[in-house]
């Protein structure tokens, strides 16, 4: 009888003690210690991220790494690695450097894009300053100083006058635009 109580217990400690093992060991076939390197940053329910890492950089390698870091970046370092590892299987030759050179041209295609509305939005103060300037002046009104602070409250919607366009007729000399609104 205390035989059989014995293997009751035993066996619960094993079941209690035993959880399933992580991703790493389930693919490397190997038992999972309870304090296994891998198990935190390579849970059982995620094994393709072990598997893309694996491939890639090789379970010593990964140990070495993370048992070299200090555990605040271990979490990291695994991301970073799985990262690269992906991006060298997509792409074998330049792998993430290929993904950052992409980034790249995005950006300065974007820039060039930005340069381009941003010359484009001046293109159009200067034909609205100049289009003013001619209403006016065929009107026969001469433009008044700019308003003030206080004044734009009277004017909340920015309504054509000569005062809200005179602020723009540093631009009627600096654009010249002859052109147009049409165009």
């Amino acid at each position: 009888m205390e035989k059989s109580a014995e293997t009751n217990t035993a066996s619960t400690a094993v079941v209690v003690g035993s959880s399933s093992p992580c991703a790493a060991c389930k693919i490397l076939r190997r038992r999972c210690r309870e304090n296994c390197e891998l198990g935190p940053y390579f849970p059982s329910m995620e094994p393709l991220k072990f598997t893309i890492a694996h491939r890639v950089f090789g379970a010593s390698n990964i140990i070495k790494l993370l048992q070299d870091l200090p555990e605040s970046q271990r979490g990291d370092a695994v991301n970073s690695m799985v990262y690269e590892a992906s991006a060298r299987i997509r792409d074998p030759i330049y792998g993430c450097a290929g993904s950052i050179f992409h980034l790249q041209r995005q950006i300065n295609d974007l820039q060039g894009e930005l340069a381009k509305a941003q010359a484009e939005v001046l293109r159009m103060h200067c034909q609205q300053a100049n289009l003013m300037t001619l209403i006016w002046k065929e009107l026969g009104q001469v433009p008044q100083p700019p308003m003030h602070d206080h004044q734009s409250l009277n004017d909340p919607y920015n309504i054509a006058s000569p005062q809200s366009y005179h602020s723009y007729s540093y631009l009627f000399e600096e654009c010249n635009v002859l052109e147009p609104m049409w165009t």
